[in-house]
């Protein structure tokens, strides 16, 4: 008598198995049990029938698992064009690198192919990882589901540009990324930003909420509800207040993730003007490519 449970299919087993498979589940019945009888699982024996139906019984034969392209296969032209616009953009990553090659070439190698001709380049370092710890959350959590939600702002660390010393304002819509201000003032006092804020409502109108940190001239520690000149009009205007933890500029992390980026190309410049901070929101807000927005831009 046949025994009905066969052995699982290795990687060479015989085409005539396979199939003897796809002829019966074609006739019909019990799919899984059928795969339980040839000892493979459901995916397996959908894989091997949509095959079949597709290919005949040329395609029962087990195809390559070799990837059909590797960083080596990559012609010399290409992967200059790759160097090219790593050194045109030192601080972006590869994903980032590939979307702006298939931008302009309209097909690339896959981001691991990027990731390995940069790094084979010496133009990318590894991460370092770093080991993350719960922490609770003493704000609202409340995350923006539409343009002019959350604002969020805060003053980049200063440095010195020339003889000069340089403290941006940055202002972002949370939802759509979009960097609305990117503003050297000549002080951080309430009355200096508080103008600026009124040009910015001219513009987009007025936000729900603003999420800061809890530092001058966004809140006060010694006044009430930490109601700063500035965050008190805000309040007057009908705007809620979203505040993190004091010292923990992690709870307005993709603000600060922004600072970083003007860190490592704006800040190394040295001397840089109110053009210059211009022309980078505007490559921010138009040209870069934006991971969490599916690679898109704000704009």
């Amino acid at each position: 008598m046949r025994c009905q449970l066969r052995m699982p299919w290795k990687k060479n087993e015989p085409m005539d198995l396979r199939i003897e498979f796809c002829c019966k589940a074609l006739r019909g019945g019990n799919f899984r049990a059928l795969c339980r009888e040839y000892g493979i699982s459901a995916k397996t024996g959908y894989k091997w029938q949509q095959r079949f139906l597709r290919e005949g019984v040329g395609g029962m034969e087990e195809e390559s698992r070799r990837p059909r392209s590797h960083a080596q296969s990559l012609g010399e032209e290409e992967i200059c064009r790759m160097v090219g616009l790593k050194v045109a953009h030192p601080h972006w990553g590869a994903r980032k690198i590939r979307e702006l090659y298939l931008r302009q070439h309209g097909r690339a190698a896959s981001e691991s192919s990027f990731k390995r001709v940069l790094e084979r380049s010496g133009l990318t370092q590894k991460r370092k990882v770093r080991v993350a710890t719960q922490r609770g959350r003493l704000c609202s959590g409340r995350t923006a589901q539409g343009a002019n939600e959350v604002w969020t702002v805060d003053f980049k660390g200063w440095w010195y540009s020339g003889l000069q010393r340089c403290e941006p304002l940055t202002v972002r819509d949370e939802y759509s990324r979009y960097l609305l201000e990117l503003r050297a003032l000549e002080n951080a006092r309430s009355v200096t930003v508080q103008k600026r804020f009124e040009r910015l409502f001219e513009c987009y109108g007025l936000p729900e909420a603003i999420r800061s940190d809890n530092g001058s001239p966004f809140a006060s520690r010694s006044a009430v509800h930490g109601l700063s000149r500035l965050s008190a009009w805000w309040v007057a205007l009908g705007i809620d207040l979203e505040r993190g933890r004091p010292g923990h500029p992690q709870d307005n992390g993709a603000h600060e993730r922004l600072h970083r980026d003007i860190s490592l190309e704006l800040q190394c410049l040295g001397r840089i003007d109110q053009n210059s901070l211009e022309l980078w929101r505007q490559e921010f807000n138009q040209q870069r490519p934006h991971e969490a927005l599916g690679m898109r831009c704000p704009e």
